[in-house]
């Protein structure tokens, strides 16, 4: 029995900082978080080449192929029994010659058409998006279309990537998500759909920000979509610029865009925190783009973390500064995982 004398000389303060109560069973710790891991908030991409049968291994990006259409449908078959609900695709030409205005990026027969509509043919409830862009098409390898002094030429560049979002959505893809980060293209995209009579049946997701920086070489690997010359500094976001992350949010908001896309995630979770504030009315993704995922598995294999925790670790993280939706290279695992 605790004396009354006794029991009032413990100082509030001292009560209210004992918090393990709060944790010390497993459900209980279940209770404390927030925002939780689900299978349906996992985006996973897809590298498709315009060889039918190809499946080839990306040695940089551990457990990832390069699939051909063909064998596409079997292995998304198998994650689809597992409870995957969303692709985006990345298209891959390596058989036709690449040019200088991307033209392979909405050819009809070429990889992303043909994926999107063996997709939509074999699962009718998975959700398919597609990357639009135009560095894996361009013989130059850079985003958009460009001016004789190797620059972007916005307005040729911005028509021609609507053009191609538009293209998709007529093949049947659910979501485009742009990410060449040219500006304007967020609207030119939206007009393109209204002419078309497809925008109430097709998600624009942006990649509002989108960061230059040392994160995508394995996907770089995989696409074959390293630029010929230069770099993509001056139409991604330098690593520091907050506040231009900030402006160029508001600006794919005032354009109408459904979605926004944080990229990469890891080093920019204060971004995808003020994409949650500035765009509070629209879902928030981010994308655990491939040096991000590359490291986790480099740093398992030397014994430094244990994959599973770090990948749920990393995770939780996206949810805590304010993703609902993540595009990552780990969603055939968490399908696993989430299981148990």
């Amino acid at each position: 029995m605790v004396h009354k004398a006794e029991y009032l000389d413990i100082h509030p303060t001292e009560i209210s900082s004992v918090l393990a109560g709060g944790y010390f069973h497993p459900l209980l710790r279940e209770w404390q978080q927030g925002a939780q891991l689900h299978k349906k908030m996992f985006i996973f991409p897809l590298f498709v080449s315009d060889i039918e049968d190809e499946e080839t291994d990306i040695p940089s990006l551990p457990n990832i192929k390069r699939r051909g259409v063909k064998t596409l449908i079997p292995y998304v078959a198998s994650l689809v029994e597992k409870g995957l609900s969303s692709v985006i695709l990345f298209g891959v030409p390596l058989t036709k010659e690449k040019d200088p205005e991307g033209t392979l990026a909405d050819d009809p027969e070429g990889p992303v058409i043909q994926a999107i509509k063996a997709l939509r043919k074999n699962f009718p409830d998975l959700f398919v998006m597609c990357d639009v862009c135009l560095c894996e098409y361009t013989s130059h390898g850079h985003c958009g279309v460009l001016y004789e002094d190797g620059s972007i030429n916005r307005e040729t560049s911005v028509r021609r990537i609507a053009a191609v979002a538009v293209n998709y959505a007529k093949a049947g893809a659910h979501s485009v998500a742009p990410s060449d980060m040219i500006d304007g293209r967020i609207k030119d995209m939206k007009l393109g759909l209204i002419k078309a009579g497809l925008a109430h049946r097709c998600f624009v997701m942006s990649y509002a920000a989108k960061f230059s920086g040392n994160l995508y070489g394995p996907f770089r690997d995989a696409a074959g979509s390293a630029p010929s010359h230069g770099d993509r500094k001056c139409y991604q976001l330098p690593s520091g610029g907050k506040g231009l992350a900030r402006r160029a949010l508001m600006r794919d908001l005032a354009e109408g865009t459904d979605g926004v896309i944080v990229k990469p995630s890891t080093f920019y979770l204060d971004v995808i925190s003020e994409a949650s504030n500035i765009c509070q009315d629209i879902p928030i993704c981010t994308y655990h783009v491939s040096g991000e995922y590359a490291m986790l598995h480099a740093a398992a294999e030397k014994g430094v973390v244990d994959l599973k925790s770090i990948a749920f670790e990393a995770h939780n993280g996206f949810l805590r500064a304010g993703a609902r939706l993540i595009i990552s290279y780990f969603t055939p695992e968490f399908l696993e995982w989430l299981e148990q």
